[in-house]
């Protein structure tokens, strides 16, 4: 039994279970009076981290009745933690600030090797698929017309891109593009700039940057929010299909806590009657999504081959001293490869 519970008999009882008489009734199962102090205490907050797509404003208000329908069905408070890049998100869940998040492929490896957190859920599109396609656009009426045209021309071109956490704006096209020519973007072009694919779209419609990435969903975005500049734009490059987002959870989450948001999220969209219709508009809010499936860690393989892939090109391709100093680095690489895997299948 508690200390601060232990019946003791004569002058200390009194004592002892003045300081522990709430502690006594709720371990006795008894009632408490309206007026007790701290009788019912405030449900802790959930903190739901949105990754960015176009800026943290529009995503919030996106997320916003989607969330407010989370807080109802949970019983405890929903903040939104909306931020204006990958990074930001990473520095999110890195420093504790968020309970559950959206976020891309490489931000969710990156959260379950180092941050202690899973997948629960991954995005279904709005034509039921669960997969994105990363893109290279150009102004459609500019001198770029083709994947060959862009590279035949080095040191030539502006680039706008994406975060290196970026898959769609980094990771794919480098991994794709570039690596495997023995050529690295932020060498290749004239001029590299960062941006989220809206400012990019924005820079080579505006004839900032020759060429930029981008994706399915926020180019959608851009189509609606921009349909004059977006009708200047044309893809030269896309990308095999990539599994969309996901959401991860913290493992320390309590498990009932966890059961629910993992019923709602997954239920969500398919209530009968009025409620689903209410829930699939709510849904339409945020581009490009339809549901949320069932998933776990194993969705985020294509994502770990990818990077190393990625890794094992810029590697094979840089200069070294000599032929074992870069066989030694390509055998690190395979090794920490199966080791990413491990780790990401253990969970």
């Amino acid at each position: 039994m508690d200390t601060a519970c232990r019946v003791r008999l004569g002058k200390g009882w009194a004592r002892s279970c003045k300081a522990g008489l709430l502690a006594c009734l709720l371990v006795f199962g008894l009632p408490l009076r309206a007026g007790d102090a701290a009788t019912t205490k405030a449900p802790e907050t959930l903190r739901f981290g949105i990754l960015p797509v176009g800026s943290a404003a529009e995503s919030r208000d996106q997320w916003r009745p989607l969330l407010q329908d989370l807080e109802k069905k949970l019983g405890r408070p929903v903040n939104i933690v909306s931020v204006s890049s990958y990074a930001g998100l990473a520095s999110a869940i890195k420093d504790q600030r968020v309970d559950v998040a959206f976020v891309s492929g490489r931000l969710a490896t990156e959260a379950i090797e180092h941050q202690h957190m899973s997948v629960i859920a991954q995005f279904v599109r709005g034509d039921g698929g669960k997969g994105d396609v990363a893109m290279l656009v150009v102004r459609a009426d500019g001198p770029i017309h083709n994947l060959k045209d862009l590279l035949a021309k080095p040191g030539q071109w502006r680039y706008a891109r994406g975060e290196t956490l970026s898959v769609a704006g980094y990771v794919a096209p480098e991994a794709a593009v570039f690596a495997p020519r023995g050529l690295n973007s932020d060498t290749f072009f004239a001029g590299v700039r960062v941006g989220n694919h809206q400012n990019n779209a924005l820079a080579v419609a505006n004839g900032e940057v020759d060429v930029a990435t981008n994706n399915g969903p926020d180019l959608d975005l851009f189509r609606q929010d921009f349909p004059n500049e977006a009708s200047q734009l044309k893809p030269i490059w896309r990308s095999v299909p990539l599994p969309s987002e996901v959401l991860v959870v913290r493992d320390a989450m309590p498990a009932p806590v966890r059961s629910a948001l993992m019923a709602f999220m997954r239920g969500y969209g398919h209530s009968p009657g009025a409620t689903g219709e209410r829930e699939r508009v709510n849904l339409a809010r945020i581009p490009d999504l339809a549901g949320f499936a069932p998933a776990d860690n194993r969705v985020l393989q294509p994502f770990v081959d990818m990077e190393f892939l990625l890794i094992r090109e810029q590697a094979q391709h840089g200069q070294w001293v000599n032929e074992h100093a870069r066989e030694a680095r390509l055998t690190q690489i395979d090794a920490d490869y199966q080791k990413a895997l491990r780790d990401l299948l253990r969970h």
